[in-house]
């Protein structure tokens, strides 16, 4: 409340000398502090605001007068629900099963203004003649999910009618790199990649961005300051797919006695490898018992996974309890590697991987993997939604989360029944 926040500030201002910003969680109390400080005849401190609301007391306009330094927009989300409302009713494809709503920095700078050929509220686009023009730049074709999420992406933009430029990146940063460049000097319309790592895509956002063409990030982030470089994520929360594994393990084991696992992550840098390992040892950290007593890098591949398992296997003298692999394909291989050593996958060793595609529910069936935690590749519908959408000219969220569920083996030969990958 403002009348609250200003008593209050008038308060901590005749104690406190060293004040210089006041962030207030609302417009309204960083009001009610700037008119405290005018009281106090205090003229040196700037205030910030949240919620970002249009109308004569709303923060847009007091950053107009001078109040705020700055407020950030707070949507309210009711158009937003009423779309996707509006879109389930008609049965449309994409529809994402959460979204985050983008934030936007208001100043009386950028106020009215286009930010290096970006506009602060997005317009629709002039009528065209001709279909969207789209470029992708993919990762490769490391793993059956790939497979999957490529043919996800092709067969939506055909169905939508847009005309798609696709780019195999053959698991090259530079190739998806010198790939985005050629769909800048193309004037596409829109361009789209998964980047296989989350640094190093400063300059060429930049370069799209420039050029006024839009940018969306399918299935992995990038790690970035300046979020205005993309228009928004789509794809999975790959820390809490760490964490669904990791509670579905301590679920099953139910034991108090010691457990030594071993993590084969992913691409060293991407945003799976990086987010899952996270989750993942953000809910093993509240069970002392549970140890992760090796980790590594089989960077998505299957044989990777068996190498990785055959050289922990090698150098590691303790009883393996588990093994958590970051995709599915380096879990087969681990498989491998273990029944070669004369181990019991998913008798003697618990197993748990991440993607939950056709070759993990059939190593389950056979008894060697004990769960899947879904990773949706599916996500060409939802990318060939949100561009037709924003070129209609809505804002999208800024980032999408498609809905995924797991997969014990108790259940894999129901599970699997009609499933697309």
């Amino acid at each position: 409340m403002r009348d609250t926040a200003e008593d209050k500030v008038v308060d901590r201002l005749r104690t406190l000398s060293d004040v210089d910003v006041v962030l207030a969680q609302n417009d309204a109390m960083a009001w009610g502090a700037w008119k405290a400080a005018r009281d106090l005849g205090r003229r040196d401190i700037s205030f910030i605001g949240i919620d970002g609301l249009p109308g004569p007391t709303g923060g847009i306009e007091l950053v107009r007068q001078g109040i705020l330094a700055a407020t950030f927009t707070c949507s309210t989300g009711g158009k937003e629900a009423v779309d996707y409302a509006r879109d389930i009713l008609m049965h449309k494809e994409g529809i994402p099963k959460k979204i985050y709503l983008r934030p936007r920095k208001v100043t009386k700078e950028l106020l009215g203004a286009r930010v290096e050929g970006m506009p602060y509220i997005h317009e629709a686009p002039v009528a065209r003649d001709r279909r969207i023009v789209l470029g992708f730049a993919q990762v490769g074709s490391e793993s059956e999910w790939r497979v999957a999420n490529t043919k996800s992406i092709k067969s939506a933009a055909e169905k939508a009618g847009i005309d798609l430029r696709f780019v195999d990146g053959k698991q090259r940063q530079e190739n998806q790199i010198a790939a985005i460049r050629t769909f800048i000097r193309d004037k596409v319309d829109v361009i789209a990649f998964s980047p296989i790592v989350e640094s190093g895509w400063d300059e060429v956002l930049r370069e799209a961005k420039k050029a006024g063409i839009p940018v969306i990030l399918s299935d992995r982030a990038v790690d970035l300051k300046d979020d205005s470089l993309w228009l928004t994520f789509m794809g999975s929360d790959f820390i809490e797919e760490g964490r669904r594994s990791a509670r579905w393990l301590v679920e099953y084991l139910k034991t108090r006695a010691p457990v030594n696992i071993v993590e084969i992550q992913g691409t060293i840098g991407s945003a799976p490898a990086i987010d899952r390992a996270v989750g993942f040892a953000e809910v093993i950290k509240d069970y002392p018992n549970y140890h992760i007593i090796d980790s590594e890098s089989g960077d998505f591949f299957k044989d990777r996974g068996y190498d990785v398992m055959k050289r922990i296997l090698a150098r590691e003298p303790r009883r393996i309890d588990a093994v958590f692999a970051h995709n599915d394909d380096m879990a087969l291989g681990a498989i491998q590697a273990l029944e070669e050593a004369g181990r019991r996958p998913g008798k003697d060793i618990a197993i748990i991987s991440v993607d939950a595609a056709h070759g993990a529910f059939k190593a389950m069936t056979e008894g060697k993997l004990n769960c899947t935690v879904e990773c949706n590749p599916l996500l060409g519908p939802q990318l060939m939604k949100a561009i037709k959408d924003y070129m209609n000219g809505k804002d999208l969220p800024i980032r999408m989360i498609t809905a995924e569920g797991v997969f014990p083996a108790a259940t894999a030969r129901r599970d699997m029944a009609g499933r697309q990958y």
